[in-house]
């Protein structure tokens, strides 16, 4: 499906006539009727993207965040459509990021493998809960709007891809890791903590000296955790890391579904 330019800024504009959405989480978004888009919403709304402004969102024990928006379609380079099914919550910065990822890094890479990129499972997004639904643990990014789950992306041949999974395309989820990690402060996989073994987390959560997280074991039988320390670039023009990725050891990862590895306070999302 292709969309033109102006009915995609429309599309995107008119959701300002939501005045409150509320949700079942106990969160609600505010948008006044005669608000004005913000600088990020008019980046997105220009030819990259379909969304609906929710405003603010408010929520108990600190969630939300400013310029939220729910993001549903992703406009790549040949005018052709990404769907996020479910459209995602999320704060519009953040949206932001992921459309580049999507629009520059995961389109080529599905575009790889003989098909175009169809749509995005979103497995999470918004979501006021603590870090992994433990309860008690530190407020999630998830719970910030500040966070996606990935679990497969669909293709327009009718192929569904986990990336998660062992059986899924070694060069797609190789492509995939690398450029979420380039773009993302944390993405988490498969081995990472026993929480992320069936999809692929990223958020932009803001760490004391550029911390960045990235664990997600390919099971390739390379040393993965390593490769982190320089990351090439993930798209034309772009610049390879100056400096190593300061990472954490590789924890060990006993059994499938294990539930006993932590990653320390400040990672955990």
């Amino acid at each position: 499906m292709r969309i033109d330019p102006p009915i995609a800024i429309i599309a995107s504009i008119v959701g300002y006539a939501v005045v409150v959405i509320a949700f079942s989480n106990g969160a609600a978004a505010q948008s006044p009727h005669d608000e004005a888009p913000t600088a990020c919403q008019i980046r997105l709304a220009s030819d990259r993207a379909i969304f609906k402004p929710l405003g603010e969102l408010g929520g108990p024990a600190g969630c939300g965040g400013p310029d939220v928006i729910s993001l549903e379609r992703i406009m790549v380079a040949d005018r052709t459509v990404v769907a996020i099914e479910p459209p995602a919550t999320l704060r519009c910065e953040t949206a932001e990021a992921i459309v580049s990822f999507v629009r520059q890094d995961l389109a080529p890479a599905a575009a790889a493998m003989g098909s175009a990129l169809s749509a995005i499972e979103n497995y999470d997004s918004y979501d006021c809960r603590g870090r992994n639904r433990v309860a008690g643990a530190k407020l999630s990014e998830h719970g910030l709007a500040n966070a996606l789950d990935i679990r497969s992306v669909r293709l327009r041949d009718g192929r569904v891809v986990r990336p998660a999974d062992q059986a899924a395309p070694s060069e797609f989820r190789a492509a995939m890791k690398a450029a979420a990690c380039n773009r993302f402060a944390t993405v988490l996989g498969p081995g990472s903590d026993g929480y992320h073994e069936d999809h692929i987390h990223i958020d932009r959560i803001e760490r004391h000296g550029g911390y960045r997280l990235c664990q997600w074991d390919l099971h390739d039988g390379a040393q993965t955790y390593a490769l982190q320390s320089v990351v090439a670039p993930s798209r034309p023009g772009a610049t390879a890391l100056a400096v190593p990725v300061p990472l954490p050891r590789p924890r060990p990862f006993t059994a499938a579904g294990a539930r006993a590895v932590f990653l320390p306070d400040e990672s955990r999302p």
